[in-house]
């Protein structure tokens, strides 16, 4: 006996059911469809906005981020005839994969703290991207900067309106003049060290190391004990910065009033004048020339300063911010002709919406320093103002920088050293300029 087959007819139902099934599916993938669009388009515009106010995701950012190997072999698959013999193709998916990264995420896989940067505030301060790198091993290390532990800032958000942030003492006035001048214990702790020696160190003359000729002149260099006007502000948003060596103590972040950044900014001013170019340097020291001072609000300050210097000194054409940098010697130091260089990093801020007129300064003044004094610098560095200032009173003048020289281990002696080849650099470019506009007023 057969077993009984039971069959199930489900008639219309089957056919409705089906439809339902159809609908169901057709609706999922429009669903899915959509968001893969909106996500896509999203995406887009978000690298659109990006790309228009940071270099990360420029052709210079690009060309920095990877190797150059790499992009020697994308230039010559686009440009026939631009290959270099005997040079192999050169693509690393580590290198690619590390900028893709970055440009979509703003997060740096060198760096594992930039994994936390977006959610903890102050984190990402010192955030970077590379724009142009200097010609040393290791040059992708970007620069670090530390708050003073024992700062007294208050809360960020309690800015003042401009013009209003402190006061400061001397003149009557309330504000200081653009000599920068320091209070009278602090000129006298410091003493003969505003010419920028250390006890027992010595430095030599501008000009008198690589490349350099004869009483720190430059081709061409007028040489004049007087010159017929200002031509350099130089300035420290961060005055008290200073050295282990100098101090004789190894701290997270050394800070003296005394022997600190200064010393180099009165170095540079002197060097310049000997090659004929007026130059102030202004050593204010904020923390004791601001009422309520805050960390935080540095270029607040340094900004009033500035714009005040420019309204007394109307032919003030080059600016320059004088830092050292937080990160140790291994990453500041470059030995040149059998002597140790502190090393610059140039940072040019992306808050200023003309950044690239800045760095195409910082370009001329890193591509002569790489010349004269191969290794000398790490390289142009742009920050971001997304959790840091990020301006730094840069759209101030097109022709205004900060310039990082050398660590907290770098000695006095190794950062007057590369603070002399600053000074021929920037007056051989200063001279040339010079050539130029007679010419064109001719």
């Amino acid at each position: 006996m057969k077993p009984p087959i039971l069959t199930w007819n489900l008639g219309k139902g089957s056919r409705r059911l089906k439809q339902l099934l159809v609908t169901g599916r057709m609706f999922a993938l429009l669903s899915v469809g959509s968001m893969v669009m909106v996500l896509v388009i999203g995406i887009g515009l978000m690298i659109q906005q990006k790309s228009q106010t940071s270099p990360v995701s420029s052709m210079k950012g690009f060309a920095a981020s990877v190797s150059g190997g790499t992009f020697a072999s994308m230039l010559a698959m686009e440009v026939p005839g631009t290959e270099t013999a005997g040079t192999p193709a050169s693509f690393s998916t580590k290198q690619m994969g590390a900028f893709l990264v970055r440009v979509l995420t703003d997060i740096n896989p060198h760096d594992p703290k930039s994994l936390l940067a977006t959610e903890y505030p102050g984190m990402a301060s010192d955030n970077t991207v590379l724009i142009r790198p200097g010609e040393v091993a290791g040059a992708d290390v970007e620069p670090e900067d530390n708050q003073p532990i024992h700062d007294g800032s208050d809360d960020p958000g309690d800015l003042e309106p401009d013009g209003q942030a402190g006061e400061f003492p001397g003149d009557g006035s309330g504000r200081p003049g653009p000599e920068g001048e320091q209070p009278a214990e602090e000129k006298t702790e410091q003493g003969d060290g505003a010419a920028g020696q250390a006890d027992g160190e010595t430095t030599p003359p501008v000009g008198a190391e690589a490349g350099g000729t004869d009483e720190g002149k430059t081709d061409g260099t007028p040489n004049s004990s007087a010159p017929k006007r200002n031509s350099v502000f130089i300035y420290h948003s961060h005055a008290r910065e200073s050295w282990n060596p100098v101090l004789g103590k190894n701290v997270t972040d050394p800070q003296s009033t005394a022997k600190n950044i200064s010393l180099l900014g009165k170095r540079l001013e002197q060097k310049l004048e000997e090659q004929g170019i007026g130059a102030i340097a202004s050593a204010t020291d904020y923390p004791s020339a601001i009422k309520s001072y805050k960390w935080v609000l540095s270029y607040k300050y340094s900004k009033k300063t500035v714009t005040e210097a420019m309204a007394q000194h109307k032919d003030l054409q080059y600016f320059f911010d004088i830092h050292r940098d937080s990160q140790k010697r291994k990453y500041t130091t470059a030995t040149i002709g059998g002597k140790d260089y502190a090393q610059v990093f140039f940072i040019v801020g992306h808050g200023n919406p003309n950044w690239e007129k800045n760095e195409a300064f910082a370009s001329q003044i890193h591509e002569a320093l790489e010349k004269a004094y191969p290794g000398i610098s790490r390289g142009i560095w742009g920050k971001s103002s997304k959790n840091g200032n990020g301006e730094y009173n840069q759209s101030l003048s097109p022709e205004s920088l900060l310039i990082e020289v050398g660590g907290i281990d770098n000695t006095l002696e190794e950062s007057n050293r590369t603070i002399d080849a600053l000074a021929k650099v920037i007056a051989g470019l200063y001279w040339k300029d010079e050539k130029v506009n007679a010419k064109v007023a001719s």
